[in-house]
């Protein structure tokens, strides 16, 4: 898989924003990232490595499933989703917010 496919975008919430600002003297801080369903955390350690240029220490992935939800008359499905919190190397650092 394509680095580029691999990283969809990079999500921008109080959360997220809240914990790319805390590090420790042992690690970085974290950031999370919208990833493709297919791709792994090895994956994803490259693409984000490559993308940005910064080390990679921990790569943890959540998968969302889809939601049912209502429109109009009847009822759909939401597209599932798949989130990683990459924690960076504590020298790194990625210039996103």
């Amino acid at each position: 898989m394509d680095i580029y496919h691999t990283i969809i975008r990079p999500l921008v919430t109080e959360k997220s924003t809240h914990q790319s600002h805390q590090a420790s003297k042992h690690h970085g801080a974290t950031y999370a990232f919208e990833v493709s369903l297919a791709a792994n955390k090895a994956q994803v350690r490259d693409a984000v490595e490559k993308i940005y240029g910064v080390k990679v220490v921990d790569v943890r992935t959540i998968n969302r499933a889809g939601k049912r939800r209502r429109f109009r008359f009847r009822y759909g499905q939401t597209a599932a989703t798949k989130k990683a919190m990459v924690t960076v190397d504590k020298d790194s650092h990625i210039d996103l917010f």
